[in-house]
This record gives C-alpha cells, sequence and structure tokens, in this order.
C-alpha cells in the first residue's frame, strides 16, 4: 500500500500542474476576467454566499477560478486569478493577475476543479505581495468566511481573520484548505494585459483601465 501510495503521488501532482498549464496556455488574460466575472455571478445567486456586509467592509478580494486542487494522501493546488483593492474613494482597484498554489497533508484523495474567492479584510496585505509571494495562513491569517445574506445573522462572527475563504467545488474530492497556500503576481499576465512592464503596485493604485471587461468586473463586484 505504501509503494502504491508514493506511486499515484507525484502522478496526481503531474496531472495537476499539467492541467493548470494547458488551461492557462489556452486562455488569454481576459478571458480570466470574465471566468471571474462569472464566478462573482454565480456566487451571488447562492444562497448561501459571501454576506454583502464582508464585501462591504473588506479592503481586498481574490478571484481565482477554477483552481486545479489534487491530491492522494499528500495533494496539492495550482490556479491562476485575479486581486483587486479598494481605492481611498471606496471604488475598486483594476485587477491584478496573481497565482496560487501549495500543498497539504491529511485525508483527501482525487482531482477537483473549484472556484475560490478570498476576501481580505486590510488592503495592505495585498499590495505587500510586490516585494514576493507571502503564505496563506502563515502571512496572513485564514479562516473559512460566513455565509448569509448580513453578517450580523453569523453569531461566530468576529472578523478575527485576515483572509475569509470561500470555494465552490467540482469533482471528487474530500475537502480543501487554503492555508500554507502561496499568493504571488503574475507579471507576465499583468505585461501581457495592460501592455507594458507595469508594477503590481501601480496597477493597485488605479482605477482608470477603459476596457469593458474591466468595468463588467468592477460592477459585478460592486453589486455583490
Amino acid at each position: 500500500m505504501k509503494k502504491l501510495r508514493f506511486v499515484i503521488v507525484p502522478v496526481l501532482l503531474s496531472i495537476l500542474f499539467v492541467m493548470a498549464s494547458a488551461t492557462i496556455d489556452g486562455s488569454k488574460e481576459t478571458e480570466k476576467v470574465n471566468s471571474a466575472i462569472g464566478v462573482l455571478k454565480d456566487f451571488s445567486k447562492m444562497k448561501e454566499s459571501i454576506p454583502h456586509d464582508l464585501i462591504a467592509q473588506c479592503e481586498g478580494i481574490v478571484i481565482v477560478p477554477n483552481l486545479i486542487n489534487a491530491g492522494f494522501v499528500v495533494g496539492g493546488k495550482r490556479g491562476r486569478g485575479i486581486a483587486m483593492i479598494k481605492l481611498e474613494d471606496g471604488s475598486w482597484s483594476d485587477p491584478v493577475f496573481v497565482t496560487l498554489t501549495g500543498g497539504s497533508i491529511g485525508f483527501q484523495i482525487g482531482v477537483q476543479s473549484v472556484d475560490l474567492v478570498l476576501v481580505f479584510r486590510h488592503k495592505g496585505v495585498l499590495t505587500k505581495v510586490k516585494d514576493g509571494d507571502f503564505t496563506i495562513g502563515g502571512d496572513a491569517s485564514a479562516a473559512a468566511g460566513p455565509v448569509g445574506r448580513s453578517t450580523s445573522a453569523n453569531t461566530d462572527y468576529k472578523l478575527e481573520a485576515e483572509v475569509y475563504s470561500y470555494s465552490r467545488s467540482r469533482g471528487l474530492f474530500a475537502g480543501i484548505s487554503i492555508n500554507g497556500s502561496n499568493l504571488g503576481i503574475d507579471k507576465k499576465a499583468n505585461a501581457a494585459f495592460y501592455g507594458s512592464d507595469i508594477s503590481s503596485e501601480d496597477i493597485f493604485a488605479s482605477g482608470k483601465s477603459s476596457t469593458e471587461v474591466v468595468k463588467t468586473l468592477k460592477t459585478t463586484l460592486k453589486a455583490m
């Protein structure tokens, strides 16, 4: 059984990263933003979803459509998405493209595709990513977020964590944890989308993108 386990683990992890790469190679940054819009719309239709109060109070958000999560006792996850922060006037910044990678140990078997939304209490946590990856659960405390239309309906809602996670999974898998995952800036994707070697700091500071897809993204997020 042990020998079989050690054979299956690398095979599943290989599948994980091949699937992630294949998805990314076949998609444009605009399609990634459109996918993020779709995730937000799907979440807004769910009965138990991200409370409007939490979105109103938070200062940052990360949306990772189709995060690939695979494992056999030892697992791994890989995905690309977008990050946004609130500007001083309360509007949302332009999206910064990010990567999320991580591993885990525990009872888990199978492969799943997950739509993941991370809600950040403070935007400073996200703006610091420009200096390099940071670890969720290490550099920033994380917890499963409260659900329902209003946070006041959740008696355990204390805003003690820095990051609140929400996910919608498809496929076969026994649970997902974001603790130990690394969040990093996807510089190539940002350069491809914005047409120059622009820094994540400059993108976060701006809300002036005139592209229709970004406008739709902000409108969708504002309506949550």
